[in-house]
């Protein structure tokens, strides 16, 4: 032991501290392995060195062992402390916090050492030595001998909860030795048996969760280990394992079934507590309207928390009367509060859809409330599609088609573009289903209206084939269109019709509202037909006179 006199003046000396004793002891050696008092003889940034009666030399003790949360001494130099000695290689080492493990080690085995046999612990992997592992339980370190642990090193056993049983505990060598192996072969012997008498019972279990994966949690009760799959975690519906619980967490269970083929026991978190939905089926219905609080939102819609461990869901197509919403994210928040109105409860799928634009007065009752039919409005594009467009015309969003936007058939709704606006008349009202008809052509003239100036139903019309259909043939008449049904063509033959083929017909049919005409070949075949009739009938009358003349 090397002191130098600097440090004797320095030491603050007990009464009962016989210096000269442990200086006559120093060539005895050292019991190693046991606690045993020393003094400090000095501290530096790093280390305090430790004098220990019968050492030849002062052990090193990390400072950090004898500091507080704050990093305040503990100790000063010349204090008398218990410490725990081992060695490594040629020096000392010198350990304070091994003091109050092996005490609370020499306590347990005093506890245990006569009555371990069915003692099961829960423990921590915390580091592998030669051997096998060293095992923590309680703050207490015991060994796992290699061949007792049943653990594949796949660098994963550190920090590994595990249950062990003891196999030793030695008072003389302050040991406890302990068995995974054991434990599991005890714990298959009584799995069968033990997993019939939980079958049997109904009532709720504690557990520990052993394990956490992608479908489930695996929960350990009594040693029986078994899963509870994600969709049996909450009555609200599939729940991410990972974010429902951490491994070592306790949790109540019911069991739910066990696979005697597979061998596989099935656990359920949801059946362990009340069913909400029987508190939803009895108090709510249809209509009414509750306080939630939106849990999670998707592309689709948003579900949300009914504060009794269920939630409902808020499709996009219910949050708002705006069919332009594009996300629910553009009106809701996460952990938002709202009014909703229940539109379905179907306790038995466990399924309540809400809807949130139900709380809001309804934007097509206050549009009929303002317009009618023949009203010109101003409409902004909104969507396009292959048969027209979509217009927002204040509360709600008509359809312009293709057919009432132009009188010139070439140009179509179709073809607008977003945002766009323009002058629309209100051509149907659909009160029972809520849809709305627009035109623009009707706020223009019709180039009927000049045609029918100077024509009108039998007026004889000359035009030429722009179109040969199955159904008959269309021609232009003075820039309208007119159709001659395949019947109506004859005398003429269809197959031998060309387009721009001249074509002589009368008028027989007249649509305004779409600027439309039939016009038939046969029926002038037969005004002409009647209008000979006549003439001949004309030609061919005798008087009186000449009757009597031709007699005599």
């Amino acid at each position: 032991m090397r002191i130098n006199p600097e440090q004797i003046e320095n030491l603050k000396l007990e009464d009962d501290f016989d210096f000269e004793a442990m200086l006559n002891a120093s060539e005895k050696g050292v019991n190693e392995g046991q606690i045993q008092e020393g003094i400090i003889v000095r501290v530096d940034n790093d280390y305090a060195m430790i004098a220990i009666n019968g050492a030849k030399q002062e052990g090193r003790l990390p400072i950090c062992e004898i500091q507080d949360k704050d990093g305040k001494s503990l100790f000063q130099v010349g204090d008398k402390i218990e410490v725990y000695i081992s060695r490594s290689q040629e020096r000392l080492n010198i350990s304070y916090e091994k003091v109050a493990k092996l005490k609370k080690l020499e306590q347990k085995i005093q506890e245990i050492k006569n009555n371990f046999d069915n003692l099961i612990l829960s423990c921590k992997v915390i580091k592998k030595n030669k051997g096998g592992y060293i095992v923590e339980f309680d703050d207490i370190e015991a060994f796992l001998p290699k061949k007792e642990s049943a653990l594949r090193e796949d660098g994963k056993t550190i920090g590994k909860n595990i249950k062990v049983v003891i196999i030793s505990a030695n008072e003389e060598e302050k040991t406890i030795v302990v068995s995974r192996k054991r434990y599991l072969d005890k714990i298959e012997k009584n799995r069968e048996e033990n997993i019939q008498k939980l079958l049997q019972n109904d009532k709720v279990f504690e557990g520990v969760v052993t394990k956490i994966t992608s479908f489930g949690i695996f929960v350990d009760v009594d040693g029986i280990e078994g899963l509870v799959h994600y969709t049996e975690i909450s009555h609200k519906g599939p729940v991410n394992p990972s974010l429902f619980a951490k491994v070592g967490d306790k949790v109540c269970v019911k069991v739910k079934e066990f696979d005697t083929q597979k061998k596989r026991l099935s656990y359920s978190i949801k059946a362990a507590i009340e069913d909400p939905w029987k508190e939803i089926k009895d108090q709510l219905e249809v209509g009414d309207t509750i306080r939630v609080t939106v849990s999670k939102i998707e592309n689709y819609g948003a579900f949300v928390d009914l504060g009794n461990g269920t939630e409902g869901f808020l499709h996009i197509s219910e949050m708002s009367w705006n069919k332009q919403i594009r996300h629910p994210s553009d009106i809701l928040k996460e952990k938002q509060e709202i009014d909703v109105e229940i539109i379905e409860i179907n306790a038995e799928k466990k399924r309540l859809r809400v809807s949130l634009k139900k709380m809001e007065p309804k934007p097509f009752s206050q549009f009929a409330k303002r317009v009618k039919i023949g009203d010109t409005l101003e409409g902004k594009v909104v969507k396009t599609l292959d048969f027209g467009a979509f217009l927002n015309i204040g509360e709600i969003d008509g359809l312009l088609h293709n057919e009432d936007f132009s009188w010139d058939r070439n140009k179509k709704a179709s073809n607008l573009n977003i945002g766009d606006i323009l002058q629309v008349k209100v051509l149907k009202i659909n009160y029972e289903d809520e849809k709305v008809s627009l035109s623009s052509k009707l706020l223009e003239a019709s180039p009927l209206d000049k045609f029918l100036e100077n024509f009108n139903i039998d007026s004889v019309v000359s035009g030429k084939i722009i179109e040969i259909k199955d159904f008959g043939v269309f021609v232009s008449i003075d820039g309208i269109e007119a159709l001659i049904r395949s019947e109506d063509l004859y005398p003429l033959k269809k197959e031998e019709l060309k387009i721009g083929d001249e074509i002589e017909s009368v008028i027989t049919y007249i649509d305004q509202q779409n600027s439309r005409i039939r016009t038939s070949v046969r029926r002038l075949e037969k005004i002409k037909e009647r209008e000979q009739i006549n003439q001949y009938n004309s030609d061919t009358k005798m008087t009186l006179g000449d009757i009597l003349k031709h007699r005599s």
